[in-house]
């Protein structure tokens, strides 16, 4: 029978890896798109309805297929063979985009495409072209490389949320690392953070000489500047000799242990320290009895599952391989799904709580849709971010719920504008803040 096939079956087997300087590895990608749309809807297994249905914000917001992730490849994959070039609206419809994972997610059920990685690949693009990133920012990244932080702070006060009995330790097996949101703009996370730790009986030490992660400046394709934090904080790490790193925040723990490893080419496992989020910490000390909730907290809550804590947080394996017949590959190949996100440890938290009712909105865990504010597009995009944060509160007051939890500052903020600017009767929290409340006396 094989003697028999047509000589195109036996075309030789083209080599691949998964590294997103060189957009030539994900041609294969960009090409197998089908439009199936996948991307865009909720999983029909879970689908909730007809009112939330989608779980891609860009392809929503602006009803147009170039923002989806089918009209990306489409545009990447011509740009990709000489083409088609940059122009403004290409440059914005790159951009005009979260990367919360869910067309990656959504591709992955049907199709097993690299649609996350060629998103990243294409802005690195954009980059190495000339031509990104965007305005807003290039503001950032002057204020990473002036101040450390994305916000143009004077680092000399990036510890000044660090009040009161709140004394870090000189050495620590934990480093908590508060990322400049929870340092500059959300000192209450940070604050609460430490509370927790310390009910928890566990010492905690900052780094030395912390600087911003570099989650935005990887996210919009500033590779060079992005791997230049990431060897600076590492080796910070490494020096102090902490055995695990501890964040708050969703967008810099998807930068630790995922992005860094992407960008120097090693394992997660590599690093040579645990990278986790204060809610596997915290569900891990409640559990084996040294972190008690007792205080009550009379409400209605439901959990948003920050993009860059569920479905992006899965630990990063290089890969090297070839390609060959219907796309199999050789080595084997486990991809990353997004089911195996942080998704049982911050619900079972709240359960904890005396007091919660906790309830689900329809679209959750790996199907949840995004808050918009992240990877740069609160700075790029404020009218997208605050669009996507309204479409989500609506699922909020449509099971009833009282108050809102997120695990990341990202999401807090863009929902609490959101809140703010449609007069929602919402209590917007961040789950630090809620397990501080719970464990004080």
């Amino acid at each position: 029978m094989a003697d028999k096939l047509p000589i195109r079956y036996y075309k030789p087997k083209s080599e691949f890896k998964f590294d997103i300087t060189d957009i030539q590895n994900f041609v294969y990608d960009m090409s197998r798109c089908i439009k199936c749309k996948g991307c865009t809807w909720v999983d029909h297994t879970y689908m909730p309805g007809t009112k939330f249905m989608t779980r891609c914000p860009s392809a929503e917001k602006y009803q147009f297929d170039a923002y989806g992730a089918y009209g990306k490849m489409r545009i990447g994959h011509a740009m990709a063979e000489g083409r088609l070039d940059w122009n403004e609206k290409a440059v914005e419809i790159m951009y005009a985009c979260t990367l919360c994972g869910a067309c990656d997610v959504g591709c992955k059920r049907n199709l097993d495409l690299e649609i996350e990685l060629t998103l990243e690949s294409l802005r690195v693009k954009a980059v190495q072209d000339g031509v990104g990133p965007m305005p807003a920012h290039k503001k950032i990244a002057d204020n990473i490389s002036r101040t450390h932080n994305m916000y143009g702070s004077p680092a000399e006060k990036r510890t000044a949320w660090t009040t009161g009995a709140i004394k870090p330790a000189a050495k620590a097996e934990i480093l908590y690392f508060p990322g400049c949101t929870a340092s500059y703009i959300n000192k209450e996370i940070a604050q609460s953070t430490a509370k927790i730790l310390k009910a928890a009986g566990a010492d905690f030490m900052l780094m030395p000489e912390e600087r911003c992660c570099g989650n935005t400046l990887f996210s919009v394709g500033m590779l060079d500047e992005a791997r230049a934090s990431a060897k600076h904080n590492i080796e910070e790490v490494r020096k102090s000799g902490a055995k695990t790193l501890l964040t708050s925040c969703a967008e810099c723990l998807r930068t630790w242990k995922v992005d860094y490893p992407k960008m120097l080419g090693i394992s997660t496992e590599e690093l040579g320290f645990e990278v986790i989020h204060l809610v596997e910490y915290a569900d891990e000390m409640i559990k084996n009895g040294a972190l008690k909730m007792k205080k009550p907290f009379q409400t209605r809550m439901t959990y948003h599952d920050a993009c860059s804590l569920s479905r992006l947080s899965e630990p990063w394996t290089p890969y090297e391989g070839k390609r060959g017949w219907m796309g199999c590959v050789e080595p084997r190949l486990k991809r990353r799904r997004g089911s195996n996100g942080v998704y049982a440890q911050p619900r079972d938290i709240l359960r904890a709580i005396p007091g919660v009712e906790l309830i689900e909105m329809p679209r959750t865990r790996e199907n949840a849709f995004c808050c918009g504010a992240g990877r740069g597009t609160r700075e790029a995009f404020p009218d997208f971010a605050t669009w996507a944060a309204k479409n989500r509160m609506e699922e909020v007051k449509d099971i009833g719920a009282e108050t809102l939890v997120s695990s990341c500052p990202r999401c807090k903020n863009n929902f609490a504008q959101a809140v703010k600017a449609g007069g929602i009767d919402v209590q917007v929290l961040d789950i630090s803040e809620v397990i501080s409340a719970a464990i004080e006396a």
